[in-house]
């Protein structure tokens, strides 16, 4: 029995033919990089940390300072917390981590989108942004939190303006009193 000679088709090593990689034209590093794409998640996580503590320690804070915690304390933490995750995040992808593809959503795609609710919340932020100059803080937040209640669907119209004007009292409270943070009053200034 004898057996012919077969021509090489190419240089092959253990993975096969080396063809295909020299088709791509280079582009090893950029299947790489498409493998890995939730490194640009940490990215984006890494510049929004770093503009964070970059814009809490050029805060002019003499004026709210009113003790140990104050108006920088909240953007350190977020910032640091935001570098800490995309850190996590990329020593993940780089041991080979994949994000799940999302299964367990209950969304058709196939249906347009909500333009009215979209339309409302926007008027409803935009309003507020305008009225919270001459109605103050506490009066413009609770149209905002009531008005992006209705957006959403909620109805209750005896209970939804009572939370909404606890929920701006509050946050009023919060950030002007114990944060330091000023915010504006508007008529009800006197009173609160």
């Amino acid at each position: 029995m004898t057996t012919e000679p077969t021509e090489p088709t190419g240089p092959t090593g253990p993975a096969g033919p080396a063809e295909p990689a020299a088709a791509s034209g280079g582009g090893g590093a950029r299947a790489w990089l498409r493998e890995r794409s939730e490194l640009g998640v940490c990215l984006l996580l890494f510049a929004l940390g770093v503009l964070v503590l970059t814009d809490a320690l050029t805060m002019d804070v003499d004026i709210a300072q009113r003790g140990p915690i104050g108006p920088r304390t909240v953007p350190f933490v977020v910032g640091a917390g935001l570098l800490l995750v995309g850190a996590l995040l990329a020593v993940d992808v780089l041991r080979g981590g994949r994000g799940e593809a999302e299964g367990g959503e209950d969304v058709d795609l196939d249906e347009p989108a909500d333009w009215r609710t979209v339309l409302l919340l926007t008027g409803v932020f935009l309003g507020a942004a305008v009225l919270i100059g001459p109605l103050g803080f506490p009066i413009a937040g609770a149209l905002l939190f009531w008005g992006a209640a209705y957006a959403l669907g909620s109805r209750h119209h005896d209970r939804d303006p009572l939370i909404a004007a606890g929920l701006s009292l509050f946050t009023y409270f919060v950030f002007d009193n114990l944060l330091g943070v000023p915010l504006p009053g508007g008529p009800l200034m006197g009173v609160l």
